[in-house]
């Protein structure tokens, strides 16, 4: 299937998060900040990026801004979740470049639909 990148600091939500897709076929690529979840995007180019806002260091808004700035990795659809429920935060984050903005805890029909909508185009 596809290849999915999941930005988290959390362990706990990377292996729900991982289980998940792993079920549905899809490879699985992990990084735990914002930093390092830009320069794995560029290096592997994956399909789809699940990034979460909550991290260490660059966040979640910085870094898919990051990626759907840069030449190289704009076409890479970002899915944004996170705890942050505020309508001002899916506002914001859609705004940097987010194809959708999901609230945790997600639920695994949630998450494949809308990962399989971002990918479709």
């Amino acid at each position: 299937m596809a290849r999915i990148l999941i930005v988290d600091d959390s362990p706990t939500e990377m292996y729900k998060l991982s289980g998940m897709l792993e079920k549905h076929g899809h490879e699985v690529l992990k990084a735990e900040n914002g930093a390092d979840g830009v320069a794995l995007a560029r290096q592997e180019k994956p399909d789809a990026v699940l990034m979460d806002i909550v991290m260490p260091g660059l966040n979640g808004f910085q870094a898919t801004r990051q990626l759907t700035k840069d030449a190289e990795t704009s076409h890479i659809p970002v899915i944004i979740i996170t705890t942050k429920d505020q309508e001002t935060d899916k506002v914001w984050g859609t705004r940097q470049g987010a194809k959708d903005y999901l609230t945790k805890p997600v639920d695994e029909d949630t998450l494949i639909k809308t990962l399989n909508n971002v990918l479709a185009g």
